[in-house]
């Protein structure tokens, strides 16, 4: 509960309007990113269903007190103004889980981003296969395949550092993301169960015993034991704390916060399993020795002799942009 809320609901202006603008990025998203886009959209009318019932469930609250005060009986009209307050408050979590939320849309949206950058990258690359093929079809020693297969040496190089960058991302926010929503899960219901459990106790202090035409009730003397409740929900909620959970643990303090890519020890170990496994599959020497992320250049050779390896070395190296960041890469050819 708020610190400075009253113990009644009673004229209160609870309405709020959340801005809300449809767009058509689905419609000319990539290929790659066409579902992360789309659920990320339905993310947002799920998040308004949240937030409109949290606005009704506050509305409903303060109609009961309304009604209440009018039925001219002091223990339905006290009863029923603190249950207004806390049916409010369960409102007002419904709200503050839909902003949870939003915060988990917005991770998500990382994911779509860096899928977004990718798809160029694959579909320079594709074209340039297809157009080796076609020009071997026509001619195989034609003189533009030498040059074009330079370019997928290139092209291959960009697609390599953004494929690392896409899966690093995408596991890294994707257990962010679920972090959020599935934290915010536990805390909606928690503090909802808690106010639930105070509202029962209030309903306990209305007498509903039956009685007979012309006896008079007990007159009402509850009034300050329910005030003690919602004093007692609004300390409870102060102090909530999540029960016990089990955390989310990540490595990806171990990438650079720019490029996403393994920094220091980890990207050397990580370059040098590729390799071997690589080699092992291929038959052929291939190397990959990652720089530092502060620049330090990246050589990349392919199915390489020693003599062309000692040739590359000498060259200098060429910069290709990743999906995020640039690495320099040296490219025989």
């Amino acid at each position: 509960m708020r610190r400075n809320r009253t113990l009644s609901i009673r004229r209160k202006d609870t309405g709020r309007h959340r801005f809300s603008m449809n767009t058509f990025r689905g419609v000319q998203a990539p290929e790659l990113s066409k579902r992360m886009t789309r659920m990320i959209k339905q993310e947002n009318s799920a998040i308004s269903a949240h937030e409109t019932a949290g606005r009704e469930r506050i509305t409903i609250a303060g109609q009961l007190s309304e009604w209440g005060e009018n039925t001219e009986d002091d223990a339905i009209s006290d009863i029923s103004d603190k249950l207004g307050v806390l049916m409010a408050e369960v409102g007002e979590q419904e709200d503050n889980f839909a902003q949870n939320l939003e915060d988990y849309r917005n991770v998500l949206k990382q994911i779509r981003d860096i899928e977004a950058s990718v798809q160029p990258s694959r579909d320079q690359r594709a074209k340039i296969t297809d157009d080796i093929q076609r020009l071997k079809l026509k001619e195989q020693n034609h003189a533009k395949v030498e040059v074009l297969e330079q370019e997928l040496v290139r092209a291959e190089a960009n697609n390599l550092v953004a494929e690392a960058q896409l899966t690093n991302v995408t596991r890294q926010k994707l257990k962010e993301a679920y972090d959020i929503q599935l934290a915010a899960l536990i805390e909606r219901g928690e503090k909802q169960i808690l106010l639930a459990r105070h509202a029962r106790r209030l309903l306990n202090y209305l007498d509903d015993s039956p009685v007979v035409p012309g006896d008079a009730r007990q007159p009402y003397e509850h009034a300050e034991q329910a005030k003690q409740i919602l004093e007692a929900a609004e300390n409870d909620l102060k102090t909530w704390e999540p029960t016990s959970i089990e955390p989310i643990h990540t490595a990806a303090g171990e990438t650079s916060g720019t490029t996403f890519l393994p920094t220091g020890a980890g990207r050397s170990q990580e370059a040098q399993t590729g390799s071997s496994a690589q080699r092992e599959t291929n038959g052929t020497t291939t190397s990959q020795e990652y720089g530092q992320a502060n620049g330090a250049a990246t050589h990349i050779t392919d199915t390489a002799t020693e003599d062309e390896v000692r040739s590359a070395k000498q060259q200098e190296p060429a910069h290709v942009s990743g999906a995020i960041g640039s690495q320099q890469i040296a490219v025989p050819y």
